[in-house]
């Protein structure tokens, strides 16, 4: 049995973060890297471009084996964890190996749900959550001329657009009335719809799935409760993702959707911590805790939990999660952060929604009183970074509220300048 003072399963970007952060306060201390992927690390959200033929593979990597070696980190490769004890203070790998810690992160991110649609189980489909994924896709478009795509989420958009950039015939299927409905309104969301269908990509919305039957060729026929049949060489199913924590069970670690977390990423057992897409963390808008796999999230989880790790002195909690999606898609680019979905004002909120004549431009700005809490845009000169920013410092607008809505840009970042200083 190996041993290590701190050790990392899961080697994204929550992972990554943890450790160059335990490195800043520790330089000494050994850091041991467990990844159940065979290469070096990189971001699930790179891999829609690199199946499109946009990124090659020596490029989707976020780190070299020589990064590692300079920090004096042990990166453990096709590492995939099966169990752990917090007691003991152990896990056990796939080999039969096992590995004692004193501290422990648990970045071990989610992976694709597969619902369980009649008739599944009788075809090929894919999913795009890993490398192996992405390549066994490329492999499978090679000889296909369509594909279908079933899911609302940026995974399937993205999907979608690549998919049409290497020239094959794209269906989506979406069961709610319109896509992307976790990130933008229904005015927002069919700005979006329109421009994928003027680029070829049909989106068959407000219809599930009845029944998927194979077809002659290894092709597939999904038959929507419309009525519809779509057929396609390809099938990918991009409906969601679930977190991995199965390897959990009997561990003494709480676990609901996700490992459950407080506001220092800190679970329920002692010295351990979770960050990323795993980890069920409180919420920024209101009570509870939530999953919010996004890449900002599981940056910011991981500099929490890995300063906590290292007892920073600098260490602030977890301030809750709130959600920062964007979207670059057939040229045109979209953004969504914090309550952006709410349509209709109430008492407490107003908002406030532009839309150029051209259509293809949309801004919406939603205040609660005088504090920004909600935007979401597309093709707009705003920046998300800044207006996320203002959402999380609750600033209050005050009498600039008039301004900022009518130069949301130039006023974020005046404002910004003056709170970072």
């Amino acid at each position: 049995m190996s041993h290590t003072k701190y050790l990392i399963v899961g080697c994204s970007h929550a992972g990554l973060t943890a450790m160059e952060t335990i490195r800043l306060q520790d330089s000494e201390g050994a850091i041991t890297m467990v990844t159940r992927e065979e290469t070096l690390p990189y971001s699930p959200t790179i891999l829609p471009y690199f199946i499109a033929g946009q990124v090659p593979q020596e490029q989707i990597f976020l780190r070299d084996q020589a990064y590692f070696d300079k920090l004096n980190v042990t990166l453990l490769k096709g590492a995939a964890v099966v169990g752990a004890d917090s007691a003991a203070k152990t896990i056990r790998l796939a080999s039969g190996d096992e590995i004692h810690y004193e501290k422990l992160l648990l970045a071990t991110g989610a992976g694709a749900t597969v619902p369980p649609f009649p008739g599944i189980e009788n075809v090929r489909y894919q999913v795009v959550r890993d490398l192996n994924d992405a390549l066994k896709l490329r492999e499978t478009m090679n000889q296909a001329k369509s594909a279908i795509v079933i899911g609302a989420g940026l995974i399937a958009m993205h999907s979608a657009e690549n998919l049409a950039h290497a020239g094959l015939k794209v269906s989506m299927v979406v069961r709610r009335k319109v896509s992307l409905f976790a990130y933008f309104d229904v005015a927002a969301a069919g700005l979006i719809e329109k421009i994928f269908e003027d680029n070829g990509v049909h989106i068959a919305t407000g219809s599930g799935v009845a029944k998927i039957s194979p077809s002659d060729g290894g092709r597939c026929v999904v038959t929507l409760e419309s009525g519809e049949d779509l057929t396609g060489d390809v099938l990918l199913l991009a409906a969601g993702v679930r977190p991995r924590i199965e390897y959990l069970e009997g561990s003494g670690i709480e676990t609901d959707a996700g490992i459950l977390v407080d506001n220092s990423m800190r679970t329920s057992a002692a010295d351990i911590w979770a960050a990323g897409d795993v980890a069920q963390a409180p919420q920024f808008f209101e009570p509870g805790k939530t999953v919010n796999a996004t890449l900002p999230n599981a940056v910011t989880q991981g500099r929490v939990a890995g300063m906590d790790m290292v007892s920073d002195p600098a260490f602030k909690p977890y301030s809750g999660s709130s959600g920062l999606n964007t979207f670059n898609f057939f040229g045109h680019h979209a953004f969504s952060v914090g309550l952006a979905t709410i349509a209709e004002p109430t008492e407490d909120i107003e908002v406030n929604t532009t839309l150029l004549p051209s259509g293809l431009r949309y801004q919406k700005l939603v205040f609660q009183k005088d504090r920004l809490v909600g935007v979401s845009a597309i093709n707009a000169a705003l920046d998300p970074g800044i207006m996320r920013e203002l959402i999380r410092r609750q600033t209050d607008l005050g009498a600039i509220k008039e301004k900022f809505v009518s130069a949301p840009l130039e006023t974020g970042r005046l404002l910004m300048s003056k709170l970072w200083r």
